[in-house]
């Protein structure tokens, strides 16, 4: 049948009286052959999502169906790359196009020119179920490349190639299956990006994803395996803080998301990246990155498509055995993307127009995050933190409230310590974590059981000021009695010394939990020797005299992360001091 456009809406195109095209099928539209997407089907009518943009395509071009759904294609050559939404790699485009990307512009997804040293890892006889290891190459100098066989087949090898140099594309590998048939095993295969990829088991979440930020690893902790949400107004420092984090989180590997954000915002993760060196590694940091920007002047459908794109890629590196954490910024702009779409296939729409179908598009993507264990029995995870802007700061709005439902970590981003230089701005008041109680095990072993008292008492000084605050702004502080002064002298020590960080700083930018407990430990020393001076009758003015305060401020900078026995130092001058001032008030008092 001659399947010709009937209707043209932005990026929806309508076909009339065709049943030659399945649900979720991937389709080639118009004369250019501009990717698409079947997303409704009935007896009179097909409505296609076009990933390109439509300027210039007419009623009566052709549509060609491909049989397969939207998938990417998995090898090797994705670390390090940059990808738009539909996984076409935008350096191969620019080579071809210039600066401008052409509509239905053509372009393997990997180099399919470039040879990997390849090492077999079965033998002739072999049985292999989905998800087995037959092959692998060194895909960057820190990230080793395993071929699976794809989760949909199982076999026994009846050939296999000599080790040695190959290209994505060349046959290592034959298996045949239970029917008889024989397959060609390559490097790569392909995989729909709407499906998650099959694993043995979602595993307990155990163990958390250090950042070297303190107000996440210590007051608000995100686990291997889960998902956080960062929502700020503009100017918060959403985009900055996920570059940080992407920076220095212990994953193996990066999957950055520019969904919808500005292009020079992309260009600055790129040039950024380029120029870190990992420090587990001294490489490059794009040496495990992996890039896909589809910015806010790119056709808004593939914005839809980019998420699905970076979460499969972020899967398939989790079946190697990979942990894995996915930066998405912004879903905003992707729930924004559902909305324009959804007006133009003329849905009803749900509050402030979005479709009544984001809740279950939000939990569909968070949920494929997870600490789980693979089809070959290695142990992998996908960490999800995902940027939300909502317009005006206003979190009462829908991306926001329904993204809360599905996450377990809420990093809430205030404008007023942004304004103040306070950053990461993370508000300790409107945020929470729910992995505190699931992590709680590994903090014992691997940093101490004092570790988790000690943050639920510095969590504890910051409830108490922000009550204490409202008092403060109807009489003053100066009626407060001294114990309460010594609360929010000591909130000022915990939020400029310890929760604001310095990101240009060598030895702030990235600190080790032992340090952070160190910090906490030296705050907590000078909270309790001025407490039991306060009972001993020394003044507060005495204790601020000291300048104990300042001196915990600047720790984070005068005490290099290489340096911990400089905290006995500084607690041994907490101890003299206010052995000095105690012994002050005694002989005042003439005890």
């Amino acid at each position: 049948m001659d399947n010709k456009i009937y209707s043209i809406n932005g990026p929806v195109v309508k076909l009339k009286n065709t049943r030659d095209f399945s649900m979720l099928e991937m389709v080639f539209v118009g004369n250019k052959k501009l990717i698409g997407e079947v997303i409704s089907a009935d007896s009179s009518e097909t409505t296609i999502q076009v990933y390109e943009s439509t300027s210039g395509l007419r009623p009566g071009e052709p549509v060609v169906g491909t049989g397969a759904p939207m998938s990417v294609t998995l090898g090797p050559g994705i670390i390090s790359n940059i990808f738009d939404g539909i996984q076409r790699p935008l350096r191969d485009i620019k080579e071809i196009s210039g600066r401008y990307i052409d509509d239905g512009i053509e372009a393997n997804p990997i180099d399919v020119q470039k040879q990997y040293d390849v090492t077999l890892k079965v033998k002739v006889g072999d049985e292999l179920t989905g998800g087995s290891i037959y092959a692998s190459c060194p895909e960057t100098p820190i990230i080793t490349h395993y071929c699976m066989l794809s989760p949909l087949l199982e076999g026994k090898v009846t050939w296999t190639a000599p080790d040695g140099k190959y290209k994505v594309n060349d046959t290592v590998c034959k298996i045949e299956d239970s029917r008889g048939e024989t397959h060609e095993l390559t490097l790569c295969q392909k995989w729909p990006i709407r499906t998650p990829r099959p694993v043995v088991e979602r595993m307990p979440i155990s163990m958390p994803l250090i950042t070297g930020q303190r107000i996440i690893d210590t007051v608000l902790p995100i686990a291997k395996g889960g998902t956080a949400a960062i929502p700020g107004g503009f100017g918060t420092g959403k985009t900055m803080t996920q570059h940080q984090l992407a920076k220095w989180c212990d994953a193996d590997i990066i999957v950055y998301i520019g969904c919808g954000e500005r292009g020079n915002e992309m260009t600055q993760v790129l040039e950024e990246f380029s120029q870190l060196i990992d420090p587990k590694t001294q490489r490059p940091l794009t040496d495990r990155t992996v890039l896909i920007a589809n910015t806010s002047n790119m056709p808004v459908a593939a914005r839809e498509a980019s998420i699905y794109t970076g979460i499969t890629l972020a899967e398939y590196y989790r079946d190697m055995g990979y942990h894995i954490a996915i930066m998405a910024d912004s879903t905003s702009r992707w729930a924004e993307a559902l909305r324009e779409i959804s007006g133009r296939l003329e849905e009803m729409p749900a509050e402030e127009g979005f479709p009544a179908y984001l809740p279950s598009r939000l939990s569909e993507f968070y949920e494929r995050a997870g600490y789980m264990k693979t089809l070959n029995g290695k142990e992998g995870s996908v960490s999800i933190i995902g940027a939300v802007s909502p317009q005006g700061a206003d979190f009462s709005e829908p991306v926001t409230q329904n993204t809360k439902r599905f996450v377990r970590c809420f990093w809430a981003l205030d404008k007023s310590l942004a304004y103040a230089r306070h950053y990461p701005a993370i508000s300790w008041t409107a945020s929470y974590s729910e992995y505190v109680g699931d992590l709680s095990d590994y903090y014992n072993r691997n940093a101490g059981e004092d570790f988790l008292p000690m943050r639920q008492e510095i969590s504890n000084i910051l409830i108490e000021e922000n009550k204490l605050m409202e008092i403060v702004k109807l009489i003053g502080s100066d009626v407060l009695p001294d114990s309460q002064k010594l609360v929010i002298d000591m909130a000022r020590v915990v939020r400029v010394g310890f929760l604001q960080q310095n990101a240009f700083h060598k030895d702030d930018t990235f600190v080790p939990l032992s340090k952070q407990k160190d910090m906490m430990d030296a705050i907590l020393t000078l909270y309790k020797r001025a407490d039991d001076a306060l009972n001993k009758g020394v003044t507060m003015s005495e204790i601020r005299d000291t300048g104990m305060f300042e001196r915990l401020i600047k720790m984070k900078y005068e005490i290099p992360n290489d340096k911990p026995e400089m905290f006995n130092t500084l607690k041994g001058d907490i101890n003299a001091a206010f052995d000095e001032i105690c012994k002050k008030a005694a002989e005042r008092s003439g005890v």
